[in-house]
C-alpha cells in the first residue's frame, strides 16, 4: 500500500512524547515514509486512523484510555490499516495478545533504527514479520512438550479447504518466508503468492499472516 505520493503512510501512536518524537525523526529520515499522524493514547490512534487511513499505524501496547492491543483489534477490525506493533516488553501476553488481534507485525522498542524502517516497510508490502526475540517464543511456545499433542485424524475443517497449492504456501508461512522467498520456493510468481496468501487466510478466518504462520505451527502442517 501507499499513498498518493507514493509514499508510506504512517501513523505513530506511543503515550510517551519524548520516544514518539524520536520515532517520528527516524521515520522523517527515510525518503519512502511519510508520518501522517501522532496519536498520544489508543482511542485517538483509533480515531486518527479512521480519519486519516494510514498504510501502517506503529502501536505502542501500554497507552492510556486504550491499550494498544484493544486499538489493534478495532483497527484490523474496520480495515483501517496494518498495525506494526512496537513495545518495551516481549511477554507472552502482549506477544499472542497483538497477534490475536490481528497485528501485522511485533518488534520491541530495542529494535535498531534501521531495522524499524525496514519493518515498517514490510507491513506496508503486506508482509508479516516478528521480532527474532519474539519468534524464537513462539517457535518454543508451539513446540512445548506440554501442549497436548493432536491426533492425526483430527485435522482441523478449515485446513481441508485448502488447494495443495494453498497448504504448500502454509507451510511456507510458518517457516517464516516472505513473498519473495515463497515464490522461489515453489517456483511461481510473486504476485501468485500474493493470491494464494490472500485465499487461504479468507478460508481460514485469519486477518494477517503473522497468524497464518502461528497456526500453522499450532497444526504442524
Amino acid at each position: 500500500m501507499s499513498g498518493r505520493t507514493g509514499r508510506v503512510r504512517v501513523l505513530v501512536a506511543e503515550d510517551q512524547s519524548a520516544v514518539r518524537a524520536g520515532l517520528v525523526l527516524i521515520l522523517r529520515s527515510a525518503p519512502d515514509l511519510e508520518v501522517v499522524g501522532e496519536a498520544e493514547d489508543g482511542e485517538r490512534a483509533v480515531e486518527l486512523a479512521r480519519e486519516l487511513r494510514p498504510d501502517v499505524v506503529l502501536m505502542d501496547v501500554q497507552m492510556p484510555r486504550l491499550d494498544g492491543v484493544s486499538a489493534t483489534r478495532l483497527v484490523v477490525a474496520e480495515g483501517l490499516a496494518d498495525v506494526l506493533v512496537l513495545t518495551t516488553f516481549d511477554l507472552d501476553e502482549y506477544v499472542f495478545g497483538a497477534l490475536r488481534a490481528g497485528a501485522a507485525g511485533f518488534l520491541l522498542k530495542d529494535t535498531d533504527a534501521r531495522d524499524l524502517l525496514a519493518a515498517v516497510r514490510t507491513v506496508a508490502r503486506g508482509e508479516g514479520l516478528i521480532a527474532p526475540a519474539v519468534t524464537r517464543r513462539l517457535i518454543a511456545e508451539f513446540a512445548s512438550p506440554a501442549r497436548p499433542a493432536r491426533e492425526p485424524a483430527a485435522e482441523p475443517e478449515e485446513l481441508r479447504s485448502l488447494t495443495p497449492r494453498e497448504r504448500e504456501v502454509l507451510v511456507c508461512l510458518g517457516e517464516g518466508l516472505s513473498n519473495a522467498e515463497v515464490a522461489v520456493r515453489l517456483d511461481m510468481a510473486e504476485a501468485t503468492v500474493k493470491t494464494h496468501v490472500s485465499r487461504l487466510l479468507g478460508k481460514l478466518g485469519l486477518r494477517s499472516r503473522v497468524q497464518a504462520a502461528v497456526l500453522a505451527r499450532e497444526w504442524g502442517v
